[in-house]
């Protein structure tokens, strides 16, 4: 026999239910046939915010939304016919006139004789869970969305540097095989252009990289903002020209540019006689990647990364910069706003008119006879190429293909300047830069970094290694020339 505990309690049955409907925390709520409310718990008070005795006599449509009027009927209907409404998912509207999602469970009341006469409801406020569905759904859209971009920029990407390869390469076979003056006369200019399309390429994915890091920050200085605009029409005048596109400042060009003061900042508009941009499409103009054709069978070519980079540097500035355009067929408008700061203009003095007067003369002539350079780099063609160049303009060179060899070239040979690369197999140019100043005449020797890793961060290591200049490649050589004989002649003062 099971032992009875003296403080047993016998609860009755009505009352156990009253307690368990008002600790449940669902809205349990019961109405006749006429919507009228007959009973209502502690959930139901908590979930839409009113008491019992504002609600009980009330009709349940007070906590319908506007949007749903016809709602209530509906169930009615369905409750006549003694079926059950089981998880329906709707919106109901609380006191302080939030909708809230709910879902709800509805069965049928019967009397003894088994004749309908009202409803019980349960409520169930889901807000939270359609809120997370809803994000989860958002950011579902977002990752696909994000991924056809990748895909398509991919597909870009490879089109775009393998169309200008597919000119190098094939121009360069041509010229290895026996050929004519007139070959070299056409192919070196269209070589030299497709090299530099693929290296502008390369810069913009490194500037949005750089963007993306908050590694980009303003040098500010006082500029002639006519001779920035006119340097940079100057600039894409080339491109402009291939394809037959006028570049002007007088109002009769295809593409105009005007610079005008507004108030306390000055715009710059870019306007085109050109496709236009359909209105649809206006709002992603600025969006990296984005351009309104992505298709194989597009007319134009680029990353779609341009606009993206003017945006972001803009800002940098505090300015803005936006487009309008009425249409396909019918040109667009880009508009640059920037701020104006006042500044006072002050004479150039003699020392920096002596001083720009030097750099001019030294770009005038360079001549790097008696100077001896040793190039490092296990790209060999890297290194033949540079060496070529140097010795152009007189200059000795030698070659070196690791840093091991570097070294050992350097002991023997001397140099008046190192050129390295820092990305080399085994050991790369940090470590050279490090072991060539504990050398014999290592640590005055002046030391360039020529490399591919080209950002800002890159530089501030290369510089902090031992190099006393960071150049990225691919190099302008007649830069690397200016540089070499300006680091042997600093070295010989």
């Amino acid at each position: 026999m099971r032992p009875v505990s003296p403080k047993s309690t016998f609860i009755p049955s009505d009352l156990l239910y009253e307690v368990i409907v008002d600790s449940s925390d669902d809205a349990i709520v019961s109405k006749d046939l006429h919507s009228t409310i007959m009973s209502w718990n502690k959930g139901a008070e908590r979930i839409f915010g009113y008491s019992a005795e504002e609600m009980i006599g009330q009709s349940i449509v007070k906590l319908l939304p506007p949007d749903r009027p016809n709602e209530e009927a509906q169930i009615l209907a369905r409750l006549q016919r003694g079926e059950r409404v089981e998880h329906f998912e709707t919106r109901r509207q609380r006191k302080d006139g939030r909708v809230i999602d709910v879902s709800l469970t509805i069965s049928p009341i019967r009397n003894s004789e088994g004749v309908i006469v009202g409803a019980s409801k349960i409520a169930r406020d889901i807000t939270e869970q359609k809120a997370a569905l809803r994000n989860l759904a958002e950011t579902h859209e977002q990752l696909q969305r994000a991924d056809r971009l990748k895909a398509e920029f991919l597909t870009t990407l490879s089109h775009e540097l393998r169309t200008p390869l597919n000119a190098i390469l094939g121009w360069v076979q041509i010229l290895k095989d026996g050929a004519t003056k007139e070959d070299i006369v056409q192919g070196i200019p269209i070589i030299e252009r497709n090299v530099r399309v693929q290296s502008q390429m390369i810069e913009d994915l490194l500037d949005m990289s750089r963007i993306d890091a908050g590694k980009v920050s303003l040098d500010v200085q006082r500029v002639d903002l006519a001779a920035v605009v006119a340097a940079g029409i100057e600039t894409v005048r080339p491109a402009a020209n291939a394809k037959d596109i006028r570049l002007t400042t007088p109002k009769n060009g295809r593409v105009h540019v005007v610079i005008k003061r507004v108030d306390s900042h000055v715009e710059i508009d870019v306007i085109d006689s050109g496709q236009g941009i359909a209105a649809e499409f206006l709002g992603q103009v600025f969006d990296r990647f984005r351009q309104a054709d992505a298709t194989t069978t597009r007319r134009h070519g680029g990353l779609g990364l341009g606009l993206s980079i003017v945006k972001n540097l803009t800002e940098l500035h505090g300015g803005n910069v936006r487009v309008a355009s009425q249409g396909p067929g019918r040109g667009a408008t880009f508009t640059v706003g920037l701020p104006l700061q006042p500044v006072r203009h002050e004479p150039e003095t003699e020392a920096e008119a002596r001083r720009n007067a030097a750099v001019d003369e030294a770009a005038a002539a360079v001549d790097l006879h008696g100077v001896k350079v040793l190039v490092i780099d296990d790209e060999e063609d890297s290194v033949h190429t540079i060496k070529r160049i140097l010795e152009r303009h007189g200059a000795e060179v030698r070659g070196a293909y690791s840093m091991e060899k570097g070294l050992q070239e350097f002991t023997q040979f001397t140099p008046n300047v190192v050129l390295s690369d820092i990305g080399m197999p085994e050991h790369d140019g940090y470590e050279l830069v490090t072991r060539l100043r504990a050398l014999p005449g290592g640590r005055t020797v002046p030391a360039v970094a020529l490399t591919a890793l080209a950002r800002s961060e890159d530089r501030t290591r290369a510089l902090r290694a031992g190099f006393q200049l960071h150049v990225a490649k691919p190099v302008d050589f007649t830069e690397l020339v200016a540089v070499v004989q300006n680091l042997a002649a600093l070295r010989d003062t």
